[in-house]
């Protein structure tokens, strides 16, 4: 009897033990009431129009920060002209009025020329998916890192993404049958491309695109560029020119722009800067097949539904366009640093392009044998 009863007030000792322990661990360890933490939010203005697709095309990145962030991080996206001009967005992130820009670097290439050459510059044989992988992988990044931060002394970071179907050479009044009937036209583009057109006998206008119609419309311009068929049909393009010229080497490999303000950026946790690092790759995937979708349906609709002549560049046009690069190369190279870069473009495209062009298959010779007669090139 004695024995039981020491064995059962042992275990109501350690059941009783046990207990206390244990609530006395809980009340120690209890995790305090979180409270929801608000959201970083990041200014961010591109440079375009509300209506334009490329805004859409912000929008696909703003929309992954903030998916991938878990709603930590949130970007408040902004129009052109919101803050700011479309051409003004560097200098606003730079100075902190803005926290973050989308746009393309040949809109402040009028503080460096070599802005160009990320996005706007000598072609060399490659595409803009060509060039974006130089930046990535053969140093063009650290090149771009060296002409913001160390020559211009402006205080951004800024990333790459989404390589854009080459640009065509844009809309005309007249038709086009070669080089000779683009001589004295007066006509829109930026950047480097404008010193390419002025070699080829244009008087160019640089004007942001919400600029462009109201131009044409007063005769300012009597020719013009932006950049695809949607963006170009979203501003009326076919309202004030009915000749469409598709193809050409004066912007064939441009990228967006992802510009932040340094101070800003480099203050964010480090998973968040990775977030808005790599979301630039992922919208760069959703930007091309956006791009591939609505550049092609919105083509056909201003051939079907606006009577535009659509027409590939001639190619003595293109051929001239070659030997203008030819003659602006060397003057550009003057300047060391636009010559480092090009010979590094040079060296990556030279051996990366040669291995795309005998890899690749010819593409035209399957369309046509499953689309006969659809086109000629």
């Amino acid at each position: 009897m004695k024995t039981d009863e020491t064995t059962v007030s042992r275990r109501k000792f350690l059941r009783t033990s046990a207990i206390g322990a244990g609530a006395a661990a809980g009340a120690l360890a209890a995790p305090a009431v979180v409270t929801a933490q608000s959201p970083v939010v990041l200014k961010m203005q591109s440079s375009w129009p509300s209506s334009d697709i490329f805004q859409d095309m912000a929008k696909q990145y703003v929309e992954r920060v903030e998916a991938m962030s878990g709603g930590r991080l949130r970007i408040d996206l902004l129009p052109a002209g919101a803050v700011v001009g479309a051409f003004q967005v560097q200098d606003a992130c730079h100075d902190g009025i803005i926290d973050a820009a989308h746009t393309v670097p040949v809109y402040w290439y009028g503080k460096h020329k070599a802005a160009s050459l990320f996005g706007t510059g000598p072609v060399w044989g490659g595409s803009a998916t060509n060039l974006l992988a130089w930046i990535h992988k053969g140093g063009g990044q650290e090149f771009y890192r060296e002409l913001t931060q160390d020559i211009l002394g402006l205080n951004v970071v800024g990333f790459f993404g989404f390589p854009m179907p080459a640009q065509p050479l844009g809309w005309f009044k007249k038709e086009i049958a070669g080089a000779s009937d683009v001589n004295g036209l007066k006509y829109r583009t930026v950047g480097l491309a404008a010193d390419l057109m002025q070699a080829m006998g244009m008087r160019v206008t640089q004007l942001p695109g919400g600029e462009i119609v109201p131009a044409m419309e007063r005769g300012v311009i009597d020719a013009f560029e932006f950049n695809n068929p949607t963006s170009d049909m979203r501003f009326g393009a076919q309202d004030v020119a009915k000749n469409y010229l598709l193809s050409s080497y004066h912007q064939a490999s441009e990228s967006f722009e992802f510009i932040f303000n340094k101070d800003r950026f480099e203050r964010l946790d480090k998973d968040l800067q990775a977030i808005l690092r790599y979301a630039v790759e992922s919208a760069s995937t959703a930007n091309t097949a956006l791009a591939l979708d609505q550049y092609s349906a919105d083509l056909q609709k201003l051939q079907k539904e606006s009577g535009v002549k659509v027409v590939r560049t001639p190619a003595d046009v293109l051929a001239k366009q070659l030997e203008a690069w030819d003659k602006l190369i060397p003057q550009l190279e003057g300047d060391a640093f636009m010559k480092r870069v090009m010979d590094s473009q040079r060296a990556w495209t030279e051996r990366t392009v040669f291995y795309q062009l005998m890899n690749d298959p010819d593409y035209k010779l399957a369309y046509s044998h499953y689309f006969p007669s659809k086109i000629a090139l």
